[in-house]
């Protein structure tokens, strides 16, 4: 098959006008024969009435012979022979030359005058149209039955010379509306197709403004996902040159201080309790950029899809208490008071999830609160269970950290699961802008979402909506910008 799909449109349509054509001769073909075959039978039988009287005259005198001769000579220049039919429908042999055809079937019940037409091989090897006289009804007695024209049948012939002038004006007819007609499909397709060759060779090297949607359905349809896929790649190229631009900012600082301190130390600057600080000051920033490090590393995983989720059965209220205990110690130390609500009254908290994602989820909102009270706040934590209120809703759970913090700064609750976002420096702490991000990320790779908000008279509320078993979407979820 040719590579150019213009090509094979071509040839299929020339196949197609083929194919037509063929079928067109052939049912001309059969039509026109009949139609000659029919001509020069008629023609046989009206010449044959003449000849009837001659001999129904010639009866009386008996001189047949002579006659046949005579009759013979009157039609030879038409191509035309005269037989006489004994009543068995074979050749009577009058003239001693032999009989062209053995037999020609006659109904036995035929009455004078009727007629009897149609095709036999003759003793030439050649197909014979004849058209049979009858002379004497069922009754009579007498050694002729009928007399007989034939001519060879070149019906076919005919008919083929018919076909060949017909078919030079259908083919005419289907290229001239044809051609015009297989280059505009071809155009309407192949047009397309060209433009998304062009922009995925060009999607690689820079943003491309959207394609026209034209064509046949399934070329709008493709044109249309193309459009799509490269609008989600350029925001994907703002997000990591965003990102980029964060994690330089969030690179710098700590590398920064690591610096000064370790020259400060190195040349003796930093001596006594200097080198104390500064020697502290350095493990924090390194434990700043190990955080950093093993955040992005968890970004990454989650890139893995549905097999980085290994769900297990989960009670909510028991994951609460657990982290309670988990953060106890910290909370305490930074005084402040770190609570489990208790669930409603026959709450079914229980739900299907990976373990450890639920554990990172839940650290990660506690230590966003944490680091958002001041000494003497408040963090409270809740489990509460939502139903289906419709047919494409699914029951599941709402974990939620809600803190007395000052909240997020107004209009910025929307941004607060953004990458390496912290709108308020008292939110931000010794973070890496990260973590909330990654709990939106687990949260979708459940099937599931995340929400902030904030509450009066202050502080911030941040809940993680998970259905009864992980359900991962049909289509990835955007990454987080």
């Amino acid at each position: 098959m040719p590579d150019r799909l213009s090509t094979r449109i071509a040839l299929a349509f020339v196949g197609v006008a083929l194919v037509t054509v063929v079928a067109t001769g052939a049912t001309l073909f059969v039509a026109l024969r009949g139609l000659h075959q029919d001509a020069a039978l008629a023609a046989l039988s009206q010449t044959s009435q003449p000849l009837v009287f001659q001999l129904r005259a010639a009866a009386l005198t008996g001189d047949l012979r002579s006659l046949l001769a005579d009759l013979r000579q009157q039609v030879a220049a038409d191509g035309v022979t005269v037989d006489l039919l004994g009543s068995d429908g074979r050749v009577v042999d009058l003239t001693g030359e032999g009989v062209p055809v053995d037999h020609i079937p006659i109904d036995p019940a035929s009455t004078r005058g009727t007629v009897t037409t149609g095709t036999a091989r003759f003793a030439d090897g050649r197909d014979h149209a004849y058209a049979a006289t009858t002379l004497r009804g069922p009754n009579a007695v007498g050694p002729t039955r009928a007399i007989v024209l034939s001519a060879v049948d070149t019906s076919a012939g005919d008919a083929m010379r018919d076909l060949v002038r017909t078919l030079l004006i259908v083919v005419l007819v289907v290229a001239v509306a044809g051609i015009p007609i297989a280059f505009v499909l071809g155009r309407s397709v192949t047009g397309p197709l060209r433009r998304l060759a062009r922009a995925t060779a060009d999607l690689p090297t820079g943003d491309l403004d959207p394609l026209p949607v034209e064509g046949p359905a399934e070329v709008r349809e493709l044109t249309s996902r193309f459009n799509a896929m490269a609008a989600e790649l350029t925001e994907t190229r703002a997000r990591e040159a965003r990102m980029l631009a964060d994690l330089r900012h969030d690179l710098r600082t700590p590398l920064t201080v690591i610096a000064g301190f370790s020259a400060a130390l190195a040349d003796g600057t930093a001596v006594g309790d200097d080198a104390a600080i500064a020697a502290r000051a350095i493990g924090e920033e390194a434990a700043r950029l190990e955080r950093l490090v093993a955040e992005l590393e968890a970004m990454e995983r989650l890139r893995e899809g549905p097999d980085a989720i290994r769900p297990e059965p989960l009670d909510g209220a028991e994951m609460l208490r657990e982290t309670v205990t988990r953060f106890g110690p910290a909370a305490a130390a930074a005084d402040v008071e770190l609570t489990a609500l208790p669930a409603d009254e026959g709450a079914d908290l229980r739900f299907a999830a990976d373990r450890m994602a639920i554990e990172r989820i839940l650290a990660n909102l506690v230590g966003n609160a944490l680091a958002a009270v001041r000494s003497g706040g408040h963090v409270w934590l809740a489990a509460r269970s939502v139903g289906a209120s419709g047919p494409n809703d699914r029951s599941g759970v709402v974990l939620s950290v809600t803190d007395d913090g000052p909240g997020f700064p107004p209009g910025d609750v929307d941004r607060a699961f953004e990458r390496f976002y912290r709108g308020d420096p008292s939110r931000a702490g010794s973070g890496t802008g990260l973590g909330l991000a990654i709990v939106r990320e687990l949260a979708r790779a459940h099937g599931g979402e995340a929400h902030a908000e904030n509450i009066a008279p202050h502080g911030a509320r941040l809940s993680v909506v998970l259905p009864a078993s992980p359900v991962p979407p049909a289509t990835p979820a955007p990454p987080v910008a």
